[in-house]
Formats: structure tokens, C-alpha cells, sequence
């Protein structure tokens, strides 16, 4: 679908939104590319492959994507969700974005439901359909009340998955390689994503600072600093003295790249039979979740926590104070040794001075 036919689909768009028009505020309509990425080119022929529209609106869309510095993964993720939308409008009868409604974007929610997907995925999900659709509306190729009131679905409130102290000592005492025991370690005491982790080049650590430098954290884009402990140094020189190859990243697979997710999974999952584990559950990104959770257990302030792990808004930090519970957990037995050895303290008829509680 060429990029000139955009203009008569914002027409088409205007004269089916009853005359309303854009305040003067808003961008221009989208205008044709001069160019256009390799990446993008590929989005285009896979598309065309699967026959659908909007291959305009796509090309536009990722261009700016690219040019604003996205991330690959970035872009992946959106490609799989945007053409899967795209393909959902298409199965209903839609030939073009332009007519999308609020409607359709509710009935792709609950088609995302109806497959099973969690809660958090089906966000996920249409947080990116709404800055893709958000994109559009800028620049007057769909009507800005497509966007109004925005559908969420209601996410349980879950605490972080951290693991037991009792387990930890039983999972490090089966490590017996020693590039996994540093890769583990650091995960643990650097709270540091493993995808951050194994990202991470020599040029990177700092050993006699003890400190890893992250300039660009996986999730958000901004990069931090974090420490290395005691245990995880040690384990990590040992590492590096025992590289039999060059690369230049401290865990690398073949030829020399990083090691892979998958081949770090299953290192860990081997580790957890061998202690006795595999039953529980724990992932690789447990060790996140025990990490930041023993330190607020030590004392450590929330705000300084946030930093460490790299989080944008501090309410992500602030589940783990939930989890946490050395502090709970000693002013109930302390209350509670104060109520079996004194008894029952007073009588607790209402004092009707007092509004009840609601």
C-alpha cells in the first residue's frame, strides 16, 4: 500500500467523524517517508505475506521508532502485538486503521482473555495498541476519542517471588562450576537483571571499585551503577582468571557472544535439581526479588533500593516493603509476648465518643 494514499484515508477518517476536526495544536497528517530502515522493510514484507492493512501507518510508525532509538526488543514486541492486532481487525472485517473504535480495541482485550493470557500480559498488550493508536491520533489519522477512558483490566496485587535463606544456602552449596557460582552470586547480591547481566562487558567492572556500570538498563534505558559484595567478588576474580578464551563480555557462550538466556535458565534450573529444589518454582529473576528483599530486611531506605535496582517509579521498590518482614514480624511477638504474659489488657466496650470504624 503506498505511503500517497494516507491523505485520502485521513479524508476518509474526517468525513466519517461528523465534521469534527483537530484543533490547530495537533500535528500535520502523516506525510510519505523519504526512506524507509531494513527493519522496517521486513515488518512490510510480513505484512504483505499475511494481507494486512495499515502497512502506511506501520511504516510511519516503526520509522519513528528507530529514529527515536528503541530498543530491539523493543521493536520486536511491538511488531508481535501491533500485526497481531492488526490481524484481530482484519478477522472482523476491517479493511482499514483509520476506522478503528473503542470498541474493537474492548473486544481484542477480551479475545486476550478469552486465550488465557494474564492479566499483566493483556496490559501489556494494549499499552502498546494505545501508543501505536496514540501515534495516530497525533497526526489526524484517527478520531483522539478512540483513546478516551482508556480499557484496564485489574491486575492482582502479587508480591515478589524472593527465595528462602534456607534455599539459598542449599543452591549455592550445589554450585560447583566456577563461571555459574559468579554468574549466580551476582545476580544475588547485585539485584541486576539477567538480561543486564549477561550484557555486561569487561570494560564494564570495576574491580578494585567494586562496581558494575549498567549504561543502559534493559528495561527503562537508564543506566546505573551497582556493587558488588564480599562473596560475589571473590567468585567473579576466580571466574576471570579461569577464561580460557577472549570475548569481550564476562559470560559468553559460542564464538565469543554473550551467553544466552536460555543457556543461563538452564544452568540455574540444573543447580536447583541438584539442591533439591526444583519443586518450588524459583526463576533466575528470584534472585532479583531475594536480593532487594534481604536488604530492606537489613535497613536499607527504599529510595536508595529504587536506585540500585533501577526502577523508574518508586512504587515498583515499594512491593518489596511488603514482602519484607523482620520489622512486622518483631512488633508482633513483642505485642504478643506482652498479651500472654499480662493477659487481656482492659475491656473493649465501645466508647461512644469514638466514630465507629467503617
Amino acid at each position: 500500500m503506498a505511503l500517497a494514499t494516507i491523505s485520502s484515508k485521513t479524508h476518509f477518517y474526517r468525513h466519517h467523524t461528523h465534521g469534527q476536526h483537530p484543533s490547530p495544536n495537533t500535528p500535520p497528517p502523516i506525510a510519505a517517508a523519504n526512506d524507509c530502515p531494513p527493519a522496517v522493510k521486513k515488518i512490510l514484507r510480513q505484512m504483505h505475506q499475511r494481507g494486512l492493512f495499515g502497512q502506511d501507518c506501520i511504516q510511519l510508525y516503526f520509522t519513528h521508532m528507530i529514529r527515536t532509538c528503541r530498543s530491539g526488543n523493543t521493536i520486536r514486541s511491538y511488531q508481535a502485538t501491533l500485526l497481531a492486532f492488526i490481524g484481530f481487525l482484519k478477522a472482523k472485517g476491517k479493511h482499514h486503521i483509520e476506522t478503528t473504535t473503542r470498541d474493537d480495541i474492548s473486544a481484542y482485550v477480551e479475545y486476550q482473555q478469552d486465550r488465557g493470557l494474564c492479566a499483566n500480559s493483556v496490559n501489556t498488550q494494549s499499552r502498546l495498541v494505545y501508543s501505536f493508536l496514540q501515534f495516530l491520533a497525533d497526526r489526524d489519522v484517527i478520531h483522539p476519542n478512540v483513546l478516551h477512558r482508556k480499557i484496564r483490566v485489574k491486575v492482582p496485587e502479587t508480591l515478589p517471588r524472593a527465595i528462602d535463606p534456607e534455599d539459598i544456602q542449599l543452591l549455592l552449596a550445589a554450585i560447583n562450576h566456577v563461571r555459574d557460582r559468579a554468574m549466580i552470586l551476582l545476580l544475588l547480591r547485585t539485584g541486576m537483571r539477567i538480561g543486564e547481566l549477561l550484557h555486561t562487558r569487561l570494560d564494564d567492572v570495576n574491580l578494585s571499585e567494586r562496581r558494575i556500570e549498567i549504561f543502559e538498563a534493559q528495561k527503562n534505558r537508564v543506566g546505573r551503577v551497582v556493587y558488588i559484595s564480599d562473596d560475589a567478588l571473590a567468585a567473579l576474580k576466580r571466574a576471570l582468571a579461569e577464561r580460557d578464551r577472549i570475548s569481550d563480555y564476562v559470560f559468553y557462550g559460542h564464538r565469543g557472544r554473550p551467553l544466552s538466556y536460555e543457556a543461563a535458565r538452564c544452568i540455574f534450573q540444573k543447580y536447583l535439581a541438584m539442591a533439591g529444589l526444583a519443586h518450588k518454582g524459583y526463576t533466575l529473576h528470584a534472585l532479583r526479588h531475594t536480593f532487594a528483599s534481604e536488604l530492606l530486611n537489613a535497613g536499607m531506605r527504599l529510595e536508595c533500593l529504587q536506585q540500585l535496582l533501577g526502577h523508574s517509579s518508586i512504587e515498583m521498590t515499594r512491593r518489596y516493603a511488603r514482602l519484607t518482614d523482620n520489622t512486622r514480624r518483631e512488633e508482633y511477638f513483642k505485642a504478643m509476648q506482652i498479651i500472654e504474659s499480662e493477659g487481656i489488657r482492659g475491656h473493649y466496650r465501645r466508647d461512644r465518643s469514638l466514630p465507629a470504624l467503617s
